[in-house]
């Protein structure tokens, strides 16, 4: 009967406690489920996922993420990562409801046995909780945060499978080093793949989420190997792997890879223009959460040519320029390092450093640079530095260096490679800033863009921002609305004094050519070539400023030009790109592009949301040759702007203008080359744009806040040189390729100065392009022209 007692008693008390406890998670649930975050929410939960830039040889130009994260579906990750995770986390993870009732028991034991330590509590979450904490909670270490966190736990079980929760855990987790999921951790630790880890590798990254931190196998070696050694034990005790793998597993260190950054194409202008495309397109949650994939148009060699042309054109300009004086002043007698510790120096280029100037002496300036070494800077290397003055003029002549530095001035230098060591140059950074575009002419793609001296200086990109005067680079479309309307290249034009009265309140208007001279009738070749503004403005007078406003806007030049007759000497605003942009369909025949700097756009899943080249070619999808007829002949969907017969018309005519005109310093090239100098008044800004058959490239210098680039400086002295040395290089080893002529053009030799015919081999011929009828002694055309001199004809503007 006692016996009948004692278990009567205690199946009452088990039943007590078993109500009390039931009452007691009642209340918990009641206390703390209400106004949890709503855990379904997880079934369609996207992780942020790294958007890539790549240029077009494939290579990477940036990431943009706020979390570096590459998401890879459960079924795509491999067994053995898997296995070594619930090993270290959760090895009952797909048996229990969501939480490990043994496992919580046992840590609220050993949590209470620590009670007035200082111990960290232990948790016990499995990896449903830590999906709950991770993605629905805080990491706020108390009680009322557990229970929630055991509550979405339940939840999140009944709403999700298995397979989805660690789906979720695996690829949101942070594991140290920058790393959010297993792939990202298996490249920074590793560079692998998943599928590529070993037994070893996996289990050293399944330790890492208990503390990332600590066991970062560079730091911290032994406790990374006891961690990682931990895991491939439970591995071997949960049966997943043999003996022998487990013994061959812990034989090793970890043999984890130095942290490194990943090699990125600086592009610095170009990357930001995508990167400010891409938010404005799919806005700035995609950008750096959508995974997205792009494919740019820019080509890494041509970019590298670019970024050398333009910096060395600025700094060119600037040394003409002089000497604007050290950076700070210091003091020869004090230790160095303290005294460049605030000297900014980020806009300078690679391998420019800060000096101080120790002594000078009759041919050098002895210098020290930091860690004490010391250098000089001989006198040659400091003729250059003549004292800058307003205006934009010069002093006088360097002929010691105490004309240019004195002791403890404080001073950039670049060592030079002359084969003697510490041989210094001085060096100062230019206060001047431009740009730099290139482009395929038959397509719009970008294949080029600098937009200023320095990124780390500014952000603002010159190519695609800054809205300027393009001056005399303008006129080509001025000539080519004329050449459509009636004239040819050999017509007369009056170079003479022209005033125009622009109406009530804006006063009479009186242009004038660079130099100040009249030239009297020129040919409309000679007014290109000699970029004559006297010539330019008559004959706009004459075609009228809405033919010419209408070509500005057909070409993308703006969107809405005035109709004054200044913008026809290029007083409107646009940027190097647009103008670039224009000149490319001259070139190409007269047929509209539109830069672009995408060629194809992804998303995480891999399909295409965005493609420049819209043409359908259905042969072009072929994987292979097997024999078919004939090469893919995709449609052409380009939209003409202009005759080709005259945009070919004025291409002959920019050639002309590098052969014998204002851009003749781009004769260096030793190719194929057209283009066109501008330059405004007072010397704002500073342009040359151009292109061979195959590439169109543009170049602009100024000031950020305009002010005179000095009153020697052009277009063909600023810009000219920029765009010469970038197309020298760029188009180095590629073959002459003379210009595309289109049907319906005949070429006459004529003499270059007044476009009238001339014997073959005579001094001055050049060969002239005409349309049919329009060429000396063909019958007289439709119209009106006038005739002139017996069998030929032409129009003459006086």
């Amino acid at each position: 009967m006692r016996g009948l007692r004692v278990l009567g008693w205690f199946l009452g008390s088990a039943a007590f406690l078993a109500i009390l406890g039931a009452g007691a998670a009642a209340w918990l649930f009641s206390r703390y489920g209400a106004g949890l975050p709503e855990y379904a929410q997880l079934a369609g939960y996207r992780s942020p996922v790294v958007s890539r830039i790549h240029a077009g040889d494939g290579r990477l130009l940036a990431e943009f993420a706020t979390q570096k994260r590459v998401f890879v579906p459960i079924g795509a990750i491999p067994d053995r990562v898997v296995d070594a995770f619930l090993a270290a986390e959760d090895k009952t993870f797909f048996t229990h409801p969501g939480i490990d009732v043994p496992g919580i028991a046992s840590a609220l034991f050993r949590n209470l046995m620590q009670i007035g330590s200082d111990r960290r509590p232990i948790g016990a979450s499995t990896i449903t909780q830590q999906v709950a904490r991770n993605f629905l909670l805080s990491n706020v270490l108390s009680y009322e945060r557990k229970i929630k966190e055991i509550i979405l736990a339940f939840r999140i079980e009944s709403a999700l499978s298995k397979q989805r929760i660690l789906e979720l855990y695996l690829n949101e987790i942070y594991l140290g080093r920058g790393s959010w999921g297993v792939a990202a951790a298996a490249l920074n630790y590793f560079r692998k793949s998943l599928d590529e880890l070993t037994i070893a590798e996996a289990a050293f990254i399944a330790g890492l989420p208990k503390a990332p931190s600590s066991y970062d196998p560079i730091g911290r070696p032994e406790a990374t190997r006891a961690r990682r050694d931990y895991v491939i034990r439970q591995l071997r005790r949960n049966g997943r792997i043999t003996e022998a793998e487990a013994a061959s597993a812990r034989a090793g260190p970890v043999a984890a890879v130095e942290p490194e950054g990943v090699e990125i194409v600086r592009a610095d202008h170009f990357v930001e223009e995508v990167r400010r495309r891409l938010a404005e397109r799919y806005g700035a949650t995609t950008l750096y959460g959508g995974g997205l994939s792009v494919r740019t148009t820019l080509d890494t060699h041509l970019q590298a040519i670019g970024d050398r042309a333009l910096r060395a054109g600025l700094i060119a300009y600037d040394r003409r320029h002089g000497w604007r004086g050290p950076l700070a002043r210091g003091d020869a007698g004090r230790p160095l390092r303290p005294q460049l510790a605030g000297i900014d120096i980020g806009r300078a280029p690679a391998g420019w450093r800060p000096a101080l100037v120790q002594r000078t002496t009759e041919t050098a300036a002895v210098i020290r640079l930091d860690g004490d070494a010391t250098g000089r800077i001989p006198l040659a290397e400091l003729r250059w530095a003549r004292r800058r003055l307003p205006e934009q003029r010069i002093g006088r002549a360097v002929r010691r260096p105490a004309d240019v530095v004195a002791p403890g001035d404080i001073v950039l230098v670049e060592r030079l490679d002359s084969g003697a060591p510490f041989v210094f140059g001085l060096r100062q950074i230019p206060d001047v800033d431009g740009a730099l575009v290139a482009l395929d002419p038959h397509t719009g793609r970008v294949l080029a863009l600098s937009g200023g001296f320095s990124y780390a200086g500014s952000e603002f990109n010159r190519a695609t921002q800054a809205w300027r005067q393009p001056g005399s680079a303008f006129k080509p479309f001025v000539y080519l609305a004329a050449l459509d309307n009636g004239f040819t290249p050999s017509d007369l034009v009056l170079d003479a004094p022209l005033v125009v009265d622009q109406g009530l309140e804006l006063g009479k208007w009186k242009p004038s050519n660079y130099g100040g001279g009249f030239y009297g009738p020129s040919t409309l070749r000679a007014g290109i070539e000699k970029s004559r503004n006297l010539m330019t403005a008559r004959l706009a007078r004459k075609i009228g400023m809405e033919k010419v406003a209408n070509y500005a806007e057909r070409f993308g030049i703006v969107d809405r030009m005035p109709r004054l007759l200044a913008m026809s000497l290029g007083a409107g605003e646009t940027t190097l790109l647009r103008l670039t942009a224009a000149y490319a369909m001259l070139v190409n025949g007269g047929k509209r592009i539109v830069p672009t700097v995408f060629d194809r756009i992804q998303d995480r899943q891999g399909r295409t949301v965005y493609r420049h080249d819209r043409r359908l070619c259905p042969e072009c999808s072929a994987v292979a040759w097997r024999g078919q007829a004939e090469e893919p002949d995709p449609p052409d969907l380009r939209v003409r702007v202009a005759d080709p017969r005259s945009a070919f018309q004025i291409v002959s005519m920019l050639e002309g203008a590098v052969q014998r005109g204002t851009g003749r310093t781009v004769r260096a090239v030793g190719k194929p080359i057209a283009g066109k100098t501008g330059t405004t008044n007072e010397s704002l800004d500073c342009w040359f744009v151009g292109f061979s058959p195959d590439l169109a490239a543009g170049v602009y210098v100024g000031f950020d806040t305009p002010r005179t680039l000095g009153r020697r400086e052009t277009g063909a002295t600023a810009a000219a040189p920029i765009f010469r040395d970038f197309m020298k290089e760029a188009l180095e080893g590629a073959a002459a390729i003379p210009f595309r002529r289109p049907p319906g053009i005949r070429l006459v030799q004529v003499d270059a100065g007044s476009g009238r015919p001339t014997p073959p081999g005579g001094r001055g011929a050049i060969l002239e392009a005409f349309k049919p009828g329009t060429e000396p002694g063909a019958a007289r055309p439709s119209g009106g022209e006038r005739r002139r001199s017996g069998r030929s004809w032409r129009r003459d503007l006086y």
